[in-house]
């Protein structure tokens, strides 16, 4: 299962709300050649790699979807993910949309749910990634290119979860239900 949806949708905060609410989900750890952040831990947040070890790993046919973003790449591995589909577990990875679309075309349709998280407009968005932190207006409009492409997605979607500002708690319980749905088939 994919879950996707524009940077400041939300997305984390609910995929922490399932974590410790629904056991036997498998969240697959990604690669990512950029530097860990404090409180990131090895083989739990990410496998850090080098760009060198990244593109080896390209090359080698290792990786299920890889895009580039801010500068840096992330992949995820067909190894965190295959075994556990072909086990009948319910895997839970959250993607952009480019590497949304390199796993339509590597997986079957029905082994594939798209959840996307739709948290209104792009001033909306706005308003909360200037909340979060400060950014240039350089970086506010490639997320604003960004929002166009990921929002063009949204009706690929087996499900769209709505979390508009002031109802987390609504898009806890609807994303909460959406992830029941899809595990029980």
């Amino acid at each position: 299962m994919l879950v996707i949806g524009p940077t400041g949708s939300g997305k984390g905060t609910l995929l922490a709300y399932v974590k410790e609410k629904i056991p036997g989900l498998v969240f697959p750890v990604s690669c990512t050649t950029r530097t860990p952040r404090p409180g990131e831990v090895e083989g739990q947040t990410y496998y850090f790699v080098s760009p060198e070890e990244f593109n080896r790993r390209i090359e080698a046919g290792e990786f299920l979807e890889h895009a580039s973003y801010g500068g840096n790449q992330y992949g995820t591995l067909k190894s965190e993910i295959l075994p556990q589909i072909e086990e009948g577990k319910l895997v839970v990875r959250e993607v952009e949309v480019q590497g949304a679309r390199q796993i339509q075309k590597t997986l079957p349709p029905e082994l594939l749910r798209i959840v996307y998280v739709d948290a209104g407009s792009w001033e909306d968005l706005e308003r909360r990634i200037l909340a979060r932190a400060p950014i240039g207006q350089p970086e506010l409009d490639a997320r604003r290119t960004r929002y166009v492409d990921e929002t063009s997605f949204k009706s690929q979607a087996s499900v769209v979860v709505n979390n508009p500002d002031g109802k987390l708690e609504e898009a806890k319980q609807a994303f909460f239900e959406a992830i029941q749905a899809i595990a029980q088939g």
